[in-house]
């Protein structure tokens, strides 16, 4: 697969879409498009804010929304209303054009009690899969932690860890749903498979730069130093 197939763009909310959100600008969310130049065809990683703003830059892009992809069900990355904060996602994205929004069973009655979006609106996977948009593949890895149903996204050595990893850091555990012996499993035996020269691409622009390898964050953030489960629950749980 040549590199100019692949589609693949980074937006942050507040700078590239939802620009008069000043939540969106407080929050940093990320947002990424992944597509194949040839069939024209791309998803949406986590539509949050303002999803007819992000669909039009698909468009602008002569690409056309085949799906949505969660990375879990909080509001500030799939939308809907929780703790008081109601906001634009996947829901309203439905409203401009019939696609799916692929999450992982474990999230489903969580997303659909924020969202509102019911049984029919999803596509729901159990642990890792994989996911086809035109020839482009997309791999979805279970990751639980921050949230049960958790998921980060592998496609052409880049690693969308929405909150589970960033690249200081990781989400927090204290959310409905959190678990810190789930997430310490996901860093250090399901991400275990993500090769250091693979690129991460966090959730939350809560860093300088917007994406680092996996080797530079893995020697650099503090979630890698504890060495066992003992230890990680001792510092983080």
């Amino acid at each position: 697969m040549s590199d100019e197939r692949l589609y693949f763009r980074q937006l942050l909310s507040g700078r590239d879409f939802a620009q008069d959100d000043p939540f969106a600008q407080q929050m940093v969310n990320f947002v990424y498009l992944i597509g194949d130049r040839e069939t024209n065809e791309a998803v949406i990683v986590d539509p949050a804010y303002d999803p007819a703003g992000i669909l039009g830059i698909l468009e602008a892009d002569g690409m056309n929304c085949v799906g949505m992809l969660g990375t879990h069900y909080h509001a500030d990355h799939v939308g809907g209303s929780m703790m008081g904060l109601s906001v634009s996602g996947a829901a309203e994205l439905l409203g401009e054009t019939s696609v799916p929004l692929h999450i992982q069973t474990a999230e489903a009655e969580y997303v659909k009690k924020v969202t509102g979006l019911t049984n029919d609106d999803l596509v729901q996977h159990d642990g890792s899969q994989s996911l086809d948009v035109g020839a482009i593949s997309i791999e979805l890895l279970h990751t639980p932690g921050h949230t049960p149903g958790s998921q980060s996204f592998l496609v052409d050595n880049r690693l969308i860890a929405g909150d589970t990893l960033f690249l200081q850091g990781c989400g927090r555990t204290d959310l409905p749903g959190g678990d810190p012996e789930q997430l310490y499993h996901s860093l250090t035996k399901v991400l275990s498979k993500v090769p250091d020269d693979a690129v991460l691409f966090p959730g939350h622009q809560y860093s300088p730069a917007p994406s680092a390898t996996m080797g530079e964050t893995r020697a650099q953030n503090m979630v890698f130093v504890p060495k066992t489960a003992e230890q990680w629950m001792s510092m983080f749980g």
